[in-house]
């Protein structure tokens, strides 16, 4: 009779994504590989789940909806030989695994960590097998009860103060905060006029023109700052003769930019694809868990996306060189080159780039969805630029006499240009600017002097004037956030880090503390009657430096240089005697109607917006009495297929978009997906859009398979991209 020799045990690996999940399996083929489908326990919802009388002791319980997951992980880690944890590498990863490992009772799990998804990375991360990192866990923890403490115990106070269904938050308060400000300092500005004095000039021998701008008057800075002045000053060189005083040339070279960390990814992706930074990461999170590449199979195109690293490994940078000096030529590489990483980046993970830098963008193209091979393009094309040799100019800047008939007033006009000579890394990439694009508007700076291509000049050339334009400017406010420059002001404050961003700016929208109007946040009423009820009583959770202070703990924790319960012993201490006088002295909050040229259809009063638990609605002022009341209805230029109506933008109770005819209830047609303005091209039904992982899919409502393509491309060629 056979002996019953049994069945040969696996080894399991546990990562989060099944998308990740299923790129491992395919380089691992004799591992087991389930997905968590994210955190796995949390604290509970409806209380604080912290007990601050004992060392800040947290309970955790499975997250509802896991069951089935659980059960799976459960038998699948009973029957493995081994079970390895390939959760994110960093803190929120760190926590998961051990969440894992508490809750399938794994006796000796080993934690492996993937900063790229490739098979390489796979076989030598399973080599690397390691405990779990533990102070990585409770720095993890140390966060995540600091969060619970300042939501948990502030809300209940705006609930009674101000109104039902507001939070408060450690960081996202601080980011309102940032707005706040702002909008404060854009009311308080007080603009300065000044004037500027263009001129076109050319030599006796040439009609071709050039440019120049007073510059100097009498040796000094020319500062214009009336009409008058400009006035007397074009009248003192009416008939002048110009000569060339100085000729000044020099070469100038201009370095690449360090490949990408999360934030800057973020605000790059902002001002070139005019992603939002949601999007941004959903995109990215897809190049790095794994796109089919058909012949080539599943692969994670780029490394981990949530870093504030520049640095870059040995073996990635020789890639690199191999390709800049066979693609176009030794001359075009920096060398071995390092970015300074910036004080207090956690320096585990690499920068952002791509796995294969032989895997251009344009061999990926037809094969990656058309958002994410943007976000791919551009962080290949800035990788492989930060290797890259620097551009080189020569640089001209020509003085230029005024000899005036009238007036003893010595006048110095200046032209600048610049020739690239050699392009070096901007043969493949150059870095966006700001839509504030002058970062010296605050101060009402004139901005960058022009840099057209001057002719061939010498001192003491005769030049004629053609004319002189006087200007008048007003120095600017300095502008509203964006989502990009709101990453870069919480960065360099040291709010938040690369995992919390995003998370930032959707939160502070969805608890409708400030809102975007084209691409800039406005603070909302509620938002600056929360934000100034927490500042005056709570100025601790509400400074910058120290909410700063508090990450850098967090750090340390980490580093196992603090302990966790001491980080909260230190905020909570302070923090209870704040709560407990705010409780006493936290006066109510009347928020404001917004007057409207509305008339009630039922009495005939004036209507108002007010803001609810659900947001702003338009009411009667007649209220009590007359409880008449309608939404505020943000038109989308699509036409309702139902009765020609108009296509508007709704909330539902909880708070999610659909999108439904301006004439209900007399027609009810909805869709949770946004209806475009454009019909079908084929059969001329209505078409929706919808966001998969960051890219925009159009779809027709009569046939899925009709082709959209068209609305798609027209809708990126626009200014505003369509969101949903």
């Amino acid at each position: 009779m056979p002996r019953n020799r049994g069945v040969l045990k696996k080894p399991l690996i546990i990562v989060e994504s099944p998308t990740k999940a299923r790129t491992i399996k395919r380089y691992l083929p004799r591992y087991v590989v389930k997905a968590s489908v994210g955190h796995v326990r949390d604290l509970p919802k409806s209380t604080l789940g912290v007990d601050v009388e004992h060392g800040f002791l947290p309970r955790y319980l499975t997250i509802k909806g896991k069951g089935d997951v659980i059960k799976d992980l459960k038998s699948a880690a009973k029957a493995a030989s081994d079970v390895f944890l390939a959760t994110d590498p960093d803190r929120e990863g760190e926590a998961i695994a051990w969440h894992l490992a508490e809750l399938l009772k794994l006796e000796n799990p080993k934690r492996i960590e993937l900063h790229e998804i490739t098979k390489a990375a796979a076989v030598k991360a399973i080599e690397s097998a390691h405990a779990i990192d533990m102070d990585r866990v409770n720095a993890q923890q140390a966060r995540r009860i600091l969060d619970r403490l300042v939501g948990y115990k502030i809300s209940p106070l705006l609930w009674s103060k101000v109104r039902g269904g507001l939070s408060a938050g450690r960081v996202q308060s601080v980011a309102v905060k940032l707005i706040v400000d702002r909008e404060r300092e854009i009311k308080a500005f007080d603009p300065r006029e000044y004037w500027t004095i263009g001129g076109l000039f050319h030599k006796l021998d040439s009609p071709a023109t050039f440019a120049a701008e007073l510059a100097e008057i009498d040796g000094q800075k020319a500062e214009i700052n009336n009409g008058g002045r400009a006035d007397q000053i074009v009248a003192d060189l009416v008939d002048a003769g110009y000569r060339v005083q100085s000729v000044k040339q020099r070469e100038t070279r201009r370095n690449a930019s360090a490949p990408f960390t999360t934030s800057t990814l973020q605000q790059e992706a902002s001002r070139k694809l005019k992603f939002r930074v949601r999007k941004t990461m959903q995109a990215a999170q897809a190049l790095y868990e794994g796109v089919d590449l058909g012949a080539e199979g599943t692969q994670g195109l780029i490394t981990y996306m949530r870093t504030d690293s520049t640095r870059i490994s040995e073996e990635a940078q020789a890639a690199a060189k191999a390709y800049i000096e066979s693609t176009y030529g030794a001359a075009y590489h920096s060398g071995t080159k390092q970015f300074k990483v910036k004080e207090g980046a956690q320096d585990a993970h690499e920068a952002i780039r791509p796995t294969s830098v032989e895997r251009t963008p344009e061999s990926l193209s037809g094969v990656l969805k058309r958002d994410d091979l943007r976000l791919y393009a551009l962080i290949w094309e800035r990788f492989v630029a930060s290797q890259m040799a620097a551009a080189v100019y020569d640089q001209t800047s020509v003085d230029i006499a005024a000899m005036p008939v009238r007036g003893t007033a010595k006048y110095t006009f200046r032209a600048t240009g610049s020739v690239l000579k050699f392009a070096g890394y901007t043969a493949v990439y150059e870095e966006g600017k700001d839509e504030d694009s002058v970062a010296d508007k605050a101060s009402g700076a004139k901005g960058a002097k022009p840099r057209a291509l001057l002719p061939v000049l010498e001192a003491n050339d005769p030049l004629v004037s053609v004319g002189l334009e006087p200007k008048q400017h007003f120095t600017e406010p300095p502008p509203r956030f964006t989502e990009a420059t709101l990453v870069k002001a919480l960065e360099e404050n040291g709010i938040g880090r690369p995992s919390t961003y995003s998370s930032i700016v959707e939160t502070i929208q969805a608890r409708q503390y400030v809102t975007q109007i084209e691409r800039r946040f406005h603070p909302t009423d509620i938002g600056i009657a929360v934000n100034d009820l927490l500042a005056e009583h709570f100025s601790d959770i509400m400074d910058l430096a120290y909410t700063a202070k508090l990450e850098s703990e967090l750090d340390q924790v980490e580093e196992h240089k603090m302990e966790w319960v001491d980080v909260l012993t230190k905020f909570y201490d302070p923090f209870a005697r704040d709560l407990a006088e705010a409780e006493k002295k936290l006066p109510k909050v009347e928020l404001k109607d917004e007057p409207t040229d509305e008339i009630c259809p039922n009495c005939g009063r004036a209507m108002v917006i007010k803001t609810g638990r659900f947001g702003r609605f338009i009411s009667c002022t007649g209220y009590p009495e007359c409880k008449t009341t309608k939404p505020i209805l943000k038109e989308t230029g699509a036409i309702c297929p139902k009765d020609g109506g108009k296509i508007v933008e709704r909330k539902s109770r909880r708070g999610r978009t659909f999108y439904g005819c301006a004439n209900y209830p007399a027609c009810d047609f909805v869709s949770w997906d946004r209806v475009v303005p454009e019909p079908c091209p084929v059969c001329g039904a209505y078409v929706t859009v919808k966001s998969k992982r960051g890219a925009l899919h159009f779809e027709c409502s009569r046939d899925k398979a009709h082709d959209t393509s068209a609305i798609g491309a027209a809708a990126e060629r626009e200014s505003e991209p369509v969101e949903v």
